[in-house]
């Protein structure tokens, strides 16, 4: 399946906040994604073909960047959609002259954690009881420029 890369953008926020209700127990709003559009420190961007298919975050401060979220509607999971978005985000991160990129993501995430090892990220922590909903710990991982 086809898809392209774009910037995020207003006409994006309802598809996306739809996504972070199918994928997180604690989901992003319309109005804190729109935010984001308005932070010169973010760099979201969106997976589309005909609708948005998945969409990463990303916060950069200091040369230093933080992926907030990354989500791919559960119908285009596997078509490879994560891994663009993720690599897209760590150039990006790069380009700007970021050190290095990190997230966190539930211990049980075993899918997600694959794709980040496989992208070179390693494991750089633990945040006990980081997520609700259920509680869940939260390993940090890392990926240096």
């Amino acid at each position: 399946m086809k898809f392209t890369l774009k910037k995020m953008s207003a006409e994006h926020i309802g598809q996306i906040a739809s996504l972070e209700k199918e994928c997180f127990s604690e989901p992003w709003s319309e109005k804190a994604l729109s935010e984001e559009l308005a932070n010169e420190n973010s760099h979201f961007l969106v997976a589309v073909s005909d609708a948005v298919m998945g969409y990463i975050g990303v916060q950069e401060i200091c040369g230093e960047a933080y992926i907030t979220n990354v989500a791919v509607f559960s119908e285009y999971r596997k078509l490879g959609i994560g891994r663009a978005l993720l690599k897209a985000a760590c150039d990006g991160a790069k380009s700007r002259s970021c050190e290095f990129i990190t997230l966190e993501v539930r211990e049980s995430n075993a899918p997600a954690i694959t794709l980040y090892e496989s992208e070179g990220f390693g494991k750089a922590g633990i945040r006990k009881n980081f997520y609700s909903a259920p509680t869940e710990n939260g390993v940090i991982y890392t990926k240096y420029f």
